[in-house]
C-alpha cells in the first residue's frame, strides 16, 4: 500500500503540478503586496483620503492610506526570491537527484520540436515520421532549411 503511495507521489506530473501551485501562492504574495501598498494608496489619494516607511507620501502627512509603501513591496520581493530559491534547493533539487537514479530526466532542456505542416501542431519531436495529431508524413530532419547558396 505505502509502495503505491509513493509511485503516485513520484510521478514528475504531480511534483511539477505541486511546484507551480508553491509558485502561483508565493507570486501571489509578491502581487497582493504590490496592490496593498502601491496600488491603492495611488488609488486612495484620487479619492481624498493617511503611514510611516519607506516610500512617499502622496497627500497629508501621516495619512496611511495614501503612503506608497515601497518598503513593503521590496521585502515581499525578497520574501520571493527567498521562497522560491529554498522551494528548488530542498524540492526540485532533491526531486531531480531521485529521478535520475531511477534513470528518469527532469527539468532538463526541451526536446527539439517542429511544426506540422498539415494541422500546424508546435510540439512534434523534430525526428517523429509521422504527425502525431493528423498522422500526416513528416518531412525528414532537416529538410525544412533552406538551402545553402
Amino acid at each position: 500500500m505505502l509502495r503505491g503511495f509513493k509511485n503516485f507521489l513520484m510521478r514528475g506530473d504531480v511534483v511539477v503540478v505541486a511546484i507551480g501551485l508553491i509558485v502561483a501562492l508565493a507570486f501571489s504574495t509578491l502581487i497582493k503586496a504590490f496592490t496593498d501598498f502601491v496600488i491603492n494608496p495611488i488609488i486612495t489619494r484620487i479619492q481624498g483620503k493617511n503611514s510611516i516607511g519607506l516610500g512617499w507620501q502622496l497627500g497629508k502627512p501621516g495619512n496611511p492610506a495614501t503612503y506608497v509603501n515601497v518598503g513593503a513591496f521590496i521585502s515581499a520581493i525578497v520574501y520571493f526570491v527567498v521562497f522560491m530559491a529554498v522551494v528548488y534547493f530542498m524540492i526540485v533539487v532533491p526531486y531531480k537527484h531521485t529521478q535520475a537514479r531511477r534513470g528518469v530526466t527532469v527539468f532538463g532542456d526541451p526536446t527539439p520540436a517542429k511544426t506540422c505542416p498539415s494541422c500546424l501542431s508546435e510540439d512534434i519531436p523534430a525526428a517523429a515520421p509521422k504527425c502525431r495529431y493528423c498522422g500526416s508524413d513528416q518531412p525528414p530532419q532537416g529538410a525544412d532549411r533552406p538551402a545553402q547558396v
